[in-house]
């Protein structure tokens, strides 16, 4: 007998969906006066796209929260699927 995931991933054309793991590298704007770098990170998806129309036209993306209960914005270019 083998084990089901009791909550399997819905089929879906979107690349990642709220309650995803996943690693990436941290978006941070351009901007000359800002002190943060792009950082690596892995964690749970609970966003995707950024909340208003017309914003994710050529960049799509995600807020991951890490383990420490922060959230951080990414590309979703820059994000990949955990097992």
């Amino acid at each position: 007998m083998t084990s089901q995931n009791p909550h399997p991933r819905p089929l879906t054309d979107a690349p990642f969906l709220v309650g995803d793991r996943v690693r990436g590298t941290t978006y941070v704007p351009p901007d000359p006066h800002r002190r943060e770098h792009p950082e690596p990170f892995e964690g749970v998806v609970v966003q995707v796209g950024s909340g208003y129309a017309g914003v994710d036209a050529e960049k799509t993306f995600l807020w991951v929260r890490l383990a420490d209960h922060t959230e951080r914005q990414a590309l979703l270019c820059d994000t990949e699927l955990l097992p």
